[in-house]
């Protein structure tokens, strides 16, 4: 495991990346109900764990995904055209990417 970033650094990483910008002056153009810190998970997990927590939010709720698997490009997109969900905004910091996450109506 030498040379490699736990899934606990990668989040500390990202969390302190957004606690700095918050209290730099930058404001979040769009608040979320949810989170799910799925970094360090890979395919399919990130997409199958927004799925669950998505059907337990009412719709037009907001969910924040964070993943750091580069399959999580294509796989978020894809899930949210193909289940209803729009996918209000994709990132990447440092490694992460960076989900919102808008629940459809079905």
């Amino acid at each position: 495991m030498a040379g490699r970033t736990s899934r606990t650094d990668l989040s500390k990483a990202v969390h302190n990346h957004v606690d700095k910008a918050t209290s730099t002056g930058y404001r979040r153009p769009m608040e979320w109900e949810d989170e799910i810190d799925a970094i360090g998970l890979l395919c399919p997990l990130p997409v199958l764990k927004a799925q669950k927590r998505l059907g337990r939010l009412q719709p037009g709720a907001r969910l924040r995904l964070l993943a750091s698997d580069p399959a999580s490009w294509v796989d978020v997109p894809h899930f949210c055209a193909t289940a209803g969900h729009v996918l209000l905004s994709a990132e990447e910091a440092d490694g992460i990417k960076i989900y919102l996450i808008e629940r459809g109506r079905t």
